[in-house]
């Protein structure tokens, strides 16, 4: 992070990001001196900050947090490191390396640009400059939260370490949060209250400011819960929370596509697919198949390879890794009517794949695997130039419509039960295509419960298991089988955080601790 260090005006550091205003190919380098002296130089500095959001598969929260839960267990080949061990909450040398890496890389991205886009002349575009700010702030915060809710325990840095300002001590959980917060709020306050329908579609991508009420509404939920508190510092109340999450049901023009499986392209019918950017995702990840087979780009959903079926493919299905194979337990726990249950999980046996799938090295085979996000055979990468390995392009949905009504039911719960019960209503009448399967809302349980149908296998389980405490999550998360492949055994003493990486710890010169229980 030596202010030497080279802001790269390259394929893989600033084009990265994918589709949209996210395709900038720069062609030089420059030094940070050189650099943030006009309205472009600052345009592509955020976008470098963006591309950090498609680094390295093993560093993407939504497959660490997966195989942790309850829903999915590590899968992968019977060689394969690193994916068994965050299943069964074991040990293993760095395992954490590519997400340290990737989240700080972004944060010094952010807090460089916040702190030299005072010497960028905009000439009087004063709300450019405004947006660079509140974006590269959404940004901060998007990555200290998935920092903070892996770590626990991190350096809180907001701007770019000096020669000889290397060991940065870690802070208490407590600050990182209300700086979260306190950039959120900063966001939204500034970002355009754009409705959906009018974000031009080259924009897809962008933080908006519903993106950074719905990411509050959620860091609030997950801090109040994981921690115990009623709020976050001063910073963020109940009522902070309930009205940023209210905001975005009602004005953002974001909405529930009308059928669940048309959210995803493995599991809608070709001519029904609701797209890559639809009305019901606040905030997504773009990703592209135009890094065209070089790893170096990381434009591609390095995700999608992992999770698909190993090294085979299977009617509509593309070959993948075999990760995150699904828990038979997540299959069974839908309700008769669902359609969310076969949307969600491929059944090797139900859908008429038995004799025709081979089990080669696959690891913690179920017979189920993930259908959200899984490689699918039409326009493949390789049909389009591309690298099954490198170049899947499936946009990643971080925040959903569906969830966001689904924490202003919680949020709502107990002081405006009508409204709750009209949020819940909404995403099961959406999931069984009928009002005749509403529940009376009576308990958070029934909301944890839906968040797992309605959210399985997206990346959100294992945060909200965390947030029910830790009893809770170690109920849900032990598993005993007859074959040990399957004996999970959540490590309470870990309080669900991942282990630090060693090296980083070696390299902080003692600066840096382990979490409890590694």
């Amino acid at each position: 992070m030596k202010k030497l260090l080279f802001i790269f005006i390259a394929g893989g550091m600033l084009a990265s990001c994918g589709k949209g205003f996210l395709e900038t190919y720069p062609k030089d380098r420059k030094t940070i001196e050189e650099f943030y002296k006009t309205p472009t130089d600052a345009y592509q500095a955020l976008v470098s900050a963006y591309s950090m959001l498609n680094m390295d598969g093993y560093g993407n929260i939504l497959l660490t947090s997966e195989i942790a839960s309850d829903d999915a267990f590590g899968g992968g080949g019977n060689a394969d490191n690193g994916l068994q061990q965050w299943d069964k909450c074991q040990p293993m040398n760095d395992l954490n390396a590519a997400a340290w890496s990737k989240y700080y890389t972004a944060i010094y991205r952010c807090n460089i640009l916040l702190q030299q886009i005072e010497k960028v002349d905009f000439k009087g575009d004063t709300a450019s400059k405004s947006r660079y700010i509140a974006e590269a702030k959404f940004l901060r915060a998007y990555y200290y939260f998935d920092l903070v809710r892996m770590f626990g325990n991190v350096p809180l840095i907001t701007q770019p370490l000096e020669p000889g300002n290397y060991y940065i001590p870690q802070a208490k959980p407590d600050s990182v949060y209300d700086q979260i917060a306190s950039d959120l709020k900063a966001a939204a306050n500034t970002l355009p209250a754009v409705k959906f329908s009018s974000i031009p579609s080259g924009q897809y991508g962008r933080a908006t400011k519903w993106a950074a009420e719905a990411l509050l509404g959620r860091v609030f939920l997950y801090y109040t819960g994981y921690y115990g508190k009623q709020s976050i510092g001063n910073t963020c109340t109940k009522g902070d929370a309930i009205a940023a999450i209210e905001d975005v049901i009602a004005n953002s023009g974001h909405g529930l596509v009308p059928k669940f499986n048309n959210l995803f392209r493995a599991s809608a019918n070709t001519n029904e697919y609701a797209g890559q950017n639809n009305q019901e995702g606040v905030f997504t990840i773009q990703y592209t198949y135009l890094g065209l087979g070089d790893q170096n780009q990381n434009n591609g959903n390095r995700v999608q390879v992992m999770i698909g079926i190993r090294s085979q493919v299977l009617g509509p299905y593309y070959k993948g890794w075999g990760a995150q194979t699904v828990n038979p337990a997540l299959y069974n726990a839908y309700a008769p009517g669902d359609t969310r249950r076969n949307a969600s999980i491929i059944s090797i046996e139900e859908e008429g794949y038995g004799s025709e799938y081979t089990l080669g090295d696959q690891a913690q085979y179920t017979g189920y695997f993930t259908k959200k996000y899984t490689p699918v055979s039409d326009k493949k990468p390789e049909d389009l130039g591309g690298n099954f390995q490198w170049d899947n392009y499936d946009n990643y949905v971080v925040i959903r419509f569906a969830d966001v009504l689904l924490m202003g039911a919680e949020l709502n719960l107990g002081t405006d039960n009508a409204r709750a019960q009209s949020y819940y209503d909404q995403v099961r009448d959406r999931a069984f295509q009928d009002q005749l399967h509403r529940i009376a809302l009576t308990g958070i349980n029934q909301i944890w419960n839906e968040r797992r149908y309605e959210l399985a296998l997206e990346g959100h389980r294992y945060w909200d298991l965390l947030r029910q405490g830790i009893p809770a999550a170690k109920l849900a998360i032990d598993n005993t089988s007859s074959n040990p492949a399957f004996n999970i055994s959540f490590r309470s003493e870990t309080k669900g955080l991942l282990a630090i990486p060693e090296t980083q710890i070696n390299l902080s010169n003692g600066t840096l601790t382990q979490n409890t229980g590694w």
